[in-house]
């Protein structure tokens, strides 16, 4: 690629979409809109940026143009959208099997009556892992919890946070949610080496937080469940299980897909012809990632050849410079790791979308990864965990929405009770200075 100078010039396409993205969102938020920043959808929003970045380039609209197209066919830019058309596929098919379902009842089923509160954190936790969406988990999750709320006499603000706080948990460490899809591919790691370098962050702050509900909660009844369909909890289980163990995750998907349709075939009333439009079903659920995913990765490829991403990373390498004062390159990774945290985070906040943060913010933690020593997994890692802190803390995100909503709250007392997020940026932050404090020691 012929080499240019660092231009502050290319990042306006970047800072039109957030423009657009942000604006139109707060605008709508203003007019009284529910789900206001959801309401333009991010591919859309992208296709002006597009259009500018083709035009700003020196090098004519025809070789823009095909820049942009070798962005869009990227071999980490396809497989990520195969990933998600698969995960979609999965989680539709599960779904419609029963699968959601019966996991709630079973966890239902288990929870002690003084452990209530915690319980229903774990069983959100658990939940996204498997569903590999914090949206979906809440959509499950919360008719629920509000029923044993009420039944039990529990602060619904309380018990709104615990399952906010476990479907990020969830969210964050499944290996198929597309913040985790999109974080690995972008750094260039294994999900299951993400996977082990999340769970020894993310595991110390649920810990904490599990106790701090068990302090919190009250002895309640917990209303009878059902356990009789627990074989529709195998295929979540399974597709762990052959993850953490290292199989290819197109097989691991393809497996997943397989074993919900059969469990489905065998045990409830599901035909062969509704596996396969749930499968087609679940590709369409994936279709605005997919194509920001593409649009985004078009953009990067313009913004990086028409030196955006030069100029962007030689600011941060100055800030990372000047924390590190001119010390060894242990300071740098540490600088540079706390400057991918800040970068995803502040996307985060501005766009309302974790996924929509990582895949915007990638191409700069990638380059300061890789100048800093920074691991894959370790930047990928940093990625997902940021985003999810961040989005589960902003009240005009889609999930404190959706809780607000259903639980007949405002989103920022569903934001205020949600003690995850915050004991999870602290764990993520105390890891990074302890790695770098033990290293130099």
């Amino acid at each position: 690629m012929i080499q240019t100078q660092p231009s502050a010039k290319a990042l306006l396409p970047l800072l039109l979409f957030l423009a657009l993205f942000i604006g139109t969102g707060t605008w709508l938020t203003l007019q009284g809109v529910e789900f206001a920043f959801y309401q333009l959808p991010a591919p859309v929003a992208a296709l002006p940026a597009v259009i500018l970045a083709l035009l700003l380039g020196r090098e004519g609209f025809n070789t823009n143009l095909e820049t942009f197209f070798k962005g869009v066919g990227d071999s980490n830019i396809m497989a990520m959208c195969l990933i998600y058309l698969l995960a979609g596929a999965f989680a539709t098919v599960a779904k419609a099997t029963g699968g959601v379902d019966a996991t709630v009842a079973l966890g239902l089923s288990i929870i002690p009556s003084w452990a209530l509160l915690p319980g229903l954190f774990l069983i959100s936790a658990f939940v996204a892992t498997a569903m590999g969406t914090s949206m979906g988990t809440i959509g499950a999750v919360a008719p629920v919890a509000l029923g044993v709320a009420h039944s039990a006499g529990m602060d619904p603000v309380l018990v709104a946070g615990a399952v906010l706080g476990g479907a990020m948990f969830g969210d964050n460490l499944s290996i198929i949610s597309d913040t985790t899809i999109a974080a690995t591919r972008s750094q260039g790691c294994e999900m299951k080496d993400k996977f082990r370098e999340n769970l020894a962050i993310a595991t110390p702050a649920a810990i904490l937080v599990v106790l701090g509900y068990l302090l919190l909660g009250d002895v309640a009844t917990i209303p009878a469940q059902s356990t009789s369909q627990w074989l529709q909890v195998l295929p979540y289980l399974l597709i762990l299980v052959l993850a953490l163990a290292g199989m290819n995750v197109f097989l691991v998907l393809g497996t997943g897909i397989v074993v919900a349709g059969a469990v489905g075939l065998i045990s409830a009333d599901y035909q062969l012809g509704q596996f396969v439009q749930d499968i087609y079903k679940g590709f369409g659920s994936m279709q605005e990632i997919f194509l920001l995913s593409m649009l985004i990765g078009g953009l990067g490829a313009l913004m990086e050849r028409q030196g955006g991403l030069a100029w962007l990373n030689g600011r941060i390498a100055a800030l990372i410079h000047r924390f590190s004062r001119g010390h060894d390159g242990e300071q740098n990774e540490k600088a540079a790791e706390l400057g991918i945290a800040a970068v995803v985070g502040l996307t985060n906040a501005c766009t309302a979308n974790n996924t929509v943060a990582i895949i915007v913010a990638s191409k700069v933690a990638k380059e300061l990864a890789d100048q800093h020593g920074v691991t894959p997994r370790r930047a990928a890692s940093l990625l997902d965990i940021f985003s999810c802190v961040v989005q589960g803390l902003i009240p005009w995100g889609a999930q404190a929405l959706l809780l607000g909503s259903i639980f007949a709250l405002s989103p920022i007392a569903v934001v205020s009770l949600c003690f995850y997020p915050l004991v999870l940026a602290i764990a993520a932050l105390i890891a990074i200075f302890i790695k770098h404090t033990v290293r130099s020691h």
